[in-house]
Order: structure tokens, then C-alpha cells, then sequence
């Protein structure tokens, strides 16, 4: 008979739990366990929501962090007050154990899944330790010295009000004002009414965000109230705002107020590399205010579904924080009965950087996209070029097709069905855009062999998707 013999590590964990079920854990205990038996204890007194046992070893934990985010798939109030309990000892320095090390509570769900990690190393015996004790001093700048406890966590705001768990946590941290951090990296603001994000500010650590995404269906008075926040977040690289309105009561005199408030900010924003904006009604005018307040290269400069005049495509164009530009996208800006001389000088100005673009239902049509052609192929950086929607003759497709010869570097173009595909009411003749695209196709590969290249269609008005053209016709699902 074949006996099957554990191997150490495995016996180590079997004692644990053991410790677990017969409810044996006491601080003594926990003074004596085997650091490297900690994480799987805690992982199953977790699961089985033992509070008593998670209080003690919060108290006893001997890492420095102790990163709970990726266990809280489906939070449990009970366990996440437990921890909370047994982290009050600490932060108010009630409990000092002799091997005590925890400073950071992670609440973010990070992609690497700690804990599998470290139930995997348990079969083989190798303990990294390092892996715990990381300190996520690049994180934070309340990090650098000597500092109070640092809780982190990315906040996702959707709901009209917080769910028990961050309700318990922000009631934690308030009353232990002074004595401990909460650090926020992301933000996103996605339906909470305002009044209620303001309350969740007042306690964040605002220096500390990193990312904000605001989608809320704002008026232009509710981002005001919102603006002497943004101008704290000192440390902030990526903006995305989407859908603000300017309402319709609100004056000229105050309208012009409100975006002073709002691009002023910027000024403090010294390590902004990502903006995004999204369906903002009151750039119209106004987007040389926000511009010339810009104190870094953007890397990232998406203006999309917005209405701008001419003048601010100019400034656009002049502006010395986009000359570092990887991304440019201007989806939906109607540029129709613009000259595109700004466009070309803003292409040049970032040729040697850009390598996504996007021009997506701009407008444009024939009569002016020479206008841009020498300066779209300098752009020899470029990956990705999406010029869809925008209606053009067959002709200008072609002509289009060739300034794109000495990209080598692009991996994937779109570009609108020729005009020549739709009859005289706008609607689509398939046979018709399948015999163009087959043109097209052949006239690429006569040129050069494109790595990924469609042609596609105007929105169906019925299931509201593109049919494209890519080696045959592929059509919408309606």
C-alpha cells in the first residue's frame, strides 16, 4: 500500500484551521503562529465570517499591509466591521504586538489576486514575504515619512447612496479624524447626487486621487460647487468629463463665471497628462480659457460630441501643452463648414508623437480634407486612424488611401463607405458599398498590405450599428 505523505507547508495549514474550528485563536496564540500561516487563516476565517477570529488577527497581522479588496468580491458588513474593529486597536495604538507591522489597509481590487498567489505558494513551501511587505509609498504622497495609518481604495460612485460597507468605512474614518489617511487613487462619479459626493470628498485624501471620471448629467452650477475640490487634487493625471449641461437659466454673465471657476483649476493640476471631455455643453467659446491654463504636455486629448467654434480649433491648434500629443480624438465635433488649417497646423505640430487619431463624424467632406493630407502623412508614429462618418466621394478615398502609404507603423485604419454607396435619400445600397469596398481593397493592396483597414457605414437607423467592409461585407444585425 502507498502512503500519501503530506508535505509540511500543508500540515502548517491544517493546524491552522484546526485553531480556527475549535475557536482556539487568542492573542497568544497569534503571538506564536507561523507568519506564512496568516494569509490562508485569514482567508478562511474571512469565507466562513468567523468576526472574532478576523478582529484578533487584524491585530496581530504581520505584514505591512493587509489587502482586502480582492477578498471582497461580495462584501459581508459583518466581516468588513470586524476588520474595522480589529484595525481600531491599532490606529488608536491600544494593542501593540511584538511583531506588529500593518500600516495599510488595501481596498482596491487589484488585478494580481494576492491571496490565490499565496495559497499556491503554500504547496511548495516558498514564503515570499516580500509580496505583503511592499510599501505603496509611490501611491500616496501622505506616504513619505512618518505617517498615520493609510487606508486605499478606488471609489465608484453609481448609486444615489453608499452600500452598508462603505457607509461603515467612512463613518469609521471620520471619527478617527487625524488618525489615519484615506487615500483614493480613482474616482468615479457615475449617478450620486452631488451633495452626497461632497460629504465622501470631505474626507478623501484629495492630493492622493490620480484618475477622475465624472458622468453624471451635471449642470454647469453643480460642476462649480464641484470645482474647489478638483483644484486640491494636486497629484491628479487623468480628467474624463462627460455630459454637461448649461442650463438654460443660468445668464451669460454667470455662464462666463462658472467656466473661470472651472479652468482655473487647471492651474494647480501640474501633473495632468490625460483629459478627456465629453458632450460639455459650455466649451463653446470658451476652450482658450481652459487651453491657457494647461501647465503640462498632455499625452491624451479627447474633445468629443461637443460644439466649438472655429476660433477654438485655432487655439486649439496654438496651444503649447499638446505638442507631446499620443492621442488626439475629435469625435463628433462638427468641423463641416470650418477651414481645417488649424487641423493641419495641429497635426504637424504633433506628428512626431501622435499615434491614435480619431475623426469620427466630424463632417468633413471633400473639399477639405487636402487640407490635411501632407500633414496626416508625416505622421509616421501613428497606430490607429479612425476617420469614419464623414462623407466622402470614392475619389477622396483614394487620394486618402495614398498620403497613408509611408505609415508603416499603422496597425488599424477606418474609414467611412464611399458616398457613392448611398442613394440619392441616404440610404444604403449594399450591393453597391460591396462592390466600392472591394475597389477600395484592391487599390490599398496595390499601394501596400495594411495590417487591419475597414470601410464602414453610416448608424442604421434600425438596430443603430455600422456595417463595415473588411474582406467581404459584414452586415449590421438588422
Amino acid at each position: 500500500m502507498k502512503m500519501h505523505i503530506q508535505t509540511p507547508p500543508r500540515l502548517l495549514e491544517l493546524a491552522g484551521r484546526s485553531l480556527l474550528r475549535d475557536q482556539a485563536l487568542t492573542m497568544s496564540t497569534l503571538e506564536e503562529l507561523p507568519t506564512e500561516l496568516f494569509p490562508p487563516l485569514f482567508m478562511e476565517a474571512f469565507s466562513r465570517r468567523r468576526c472574532e477570529a478576523l478582529k484578533l488577527m487584524v491585530q496581530a497581522w504581520p505584514f505591512l499591509r493587509l489587502p482586502l479588496g480582492s477578498l471582497m468580491k461580495r462584501p459581508c458588513p459583518e466581516t468588513f466591521q470586524a476588520v474595522l474593529d480589529g484595525l481600531d486597536a491599532l490606529v488608536t495604538q491600544r494593542v501593540r504586538l511584538r511583531r506588529w507591522k500593518l500600516q495599510v489597509l488595501d481596498l482596491q481590487d487589484v488585478s494580481e489576486n494576492f491571496w490565490m498567489v499565496w495559497s499556491e505558494v503554500m504547496v511548495s513551501g516558498c514564503f515570499p514575504n516580500d509580496m505583503w511587505n511592499r510599501k505603496p509609498v509611490q501611491d500616496c504622497p501622505r506616504m513619505r515619512g512618518q505617517q498615520p495609518f493609510t487606508v486605499f481604495i478606488d471609489l465608484c460612485l453609481k448609486n444615489r447612496t453608499l452600500d452598508e460597507c462603505l457607509t461603515c468605512l467612512f463613518l469609521w474614518v471620520k471619527q478617527r479624524e487625524g488618525l489615519l489617511h484615506l487615500c483614493c487613487k480613482k474616482l468615479k462619479m457615475l449617478g450620486m447626487p452631488f451633495h452626497n459626493i461632497r460629504n465622501i470628498l470631505k474626507i478623501v485624501n484629495l492630493d492622493c486621487i490620480q484618475e477622475v471620471e465624472m458622468n453624471c448629467n451635471w449642470t454647469l452650477p453643480v460642476l462649480a460647487e464641484f470645482t474647489p475640490y478638483l483644484g486640491q487634487m494636486g497629484n491628479l493625471q487623468k480628467l474624463d468629463l462627460s455630459h454637461v449641461d448649461v442650463s438654460h437659466y443660468v445668464s451669460p454673465e454667470k455662464k462666463k463665471e462658472f467656466v473661470t471657476q472651472f479652468t482655473s483649476q487647471f492651474l494647480k493640476l501640474r501633473y495632468l497628462q490625460k483629459l478627456y471631455m465629453n458632450s460639455v455643453s459650455f466649451l463653446e467659446g470658451h476652450l482658450d480659457q481652459l487651453l491657457s491654463c494647461l501647465k503640462t504636455s498632455l499625452k491624451i486629448l479627447a474633445i468629443t460630441n461637443c460644439v466649438l467654434l472655429e476660433s477654438d480649433l485655432r487655439h486649439l491648434s496654438k496651444c503649447p501643452s499638446i505638442g507631446q500629443l499620443k492621442t488626439l480624438d475629435l469625435t463628433g465635433i462638427r468641423l463641416a463648414n470650418f477651414s481645417l488649417v488649424p487641423l493641419q497646423v495641429l497635426l504637424e505640430k504633433v506628428a512626431g508623437t501622435l499615434e491614435y487619431l480619431d475623426l469620427d463624424d466630424c463632417g468633413i467632406v471633400d473639399s477639405q480634407v487636402n487640407t490635411i493630407l501632407p500633414a496626416l502623412s508625416r505622421c509616421f508614429e501613428l497606430t490607429t486612424f479612425s476617420f469614419r462618418g464623414n462623407p466622402v466621394s470614392m475619389a477622396t478615398l483614394e487620394n486618402l488611401l495614398c498620403h497613408t502609404i509611408r505609415l508603416n507603423n499603422l496597425c488599424l485604419e477606418l474609414y467611412p463607405a464611399p458616398r457613392e454607396s448611398y442613394d440619392a435619400g441616404g440610404t444604403l445600397c449594399r450591393s453597391r458599398f460591396a462592390q466600392l469596398g472591394a475597389e477600395l481593397m484592391g487599390r490599398v493592396r496595390d499601394l501596400r498590405e495594411p495590417k487591419r483597414i475597414l470601410f464602414c457605414t453610416d448608424y442604421c437607423p434600425r438596430c443603430g450599428n455600422r456595417s463595415f467592409y473588411d474582406l467581404e461585407l459584414d452586415q449590421c444585425c438588422c
